[in-house]
């Protein structure tokens, strides 16, 4: 099992999550590399843990199904958890993002594409369409009078 964490600056927000719902979900982006060779693939990989595909010899099922280029070994990962929601801390914290199992093939580093929802610290203002990708985000929150920002952020996928 692994999991992928965060720790991050918050101020005036809180509840930071990726928008994952099966009618819109998230895909998470990752760098993998096969365990057996260590050949790391050159492009990113998106995974939805709403998506499920078939293993081959029906072996059962994975979100992640992945066949290395240079040794042919077929390998798998599946989704544990739903996302949890980053909460505000000070000083910030490491917390569990998601959790998922991994069989053959390892995710080496995370990219934060996608839709990311928070709230407002005091007031509980929604932002949505939050984009991390610039390792930022700043906005105003107008309930509170005040700056809002996500900055200072550090993914790791550790073993849970």
């Amino acid at each position: 099992m692994y999991a992928l964490t965060l720790t991050a600056e918050l101020n005036g927000v809180t509840n930071l999550r990726p928008k994952d719902n099966e009618a819109s979900p998230f895909w998470y982006t990752f760098m993998v590399q096969c365990t057996s060779c260590r050949e790391t693939h050159p492009n990113a990989i998106s995974v939805s843990r709403f998506e499920v595909n078939e293993l081959s010899g029906s072996r059962g099922e994975a979100n992640f199904v992945w066949k290395c280029k240079n040794c042919k070994r077929e390998s798998s990962c599946s989704f544990k958890t739903s996302p949890k929601a980053y909460e505000h801390s000070e000083p910030p914290k490491q917390q569990t993002v998601v959790e998922f199992d991994c069989r053959g093939l390892e995710f080496t580093s995370f990219l934060p594409d996608g839709e990311w929802l928070a709230e407002g610290l005091d007031s509980g203002t929604k932002f949505e369409s939050i984009e991390l990708q610039d390792g930022e985000w700043f906005d105003y929150d107008e309930k509170a009078n005040d700056e809002v920002s996500i900055k200072d952020l550090k993914w790791d996928i550790r073993r849970a």
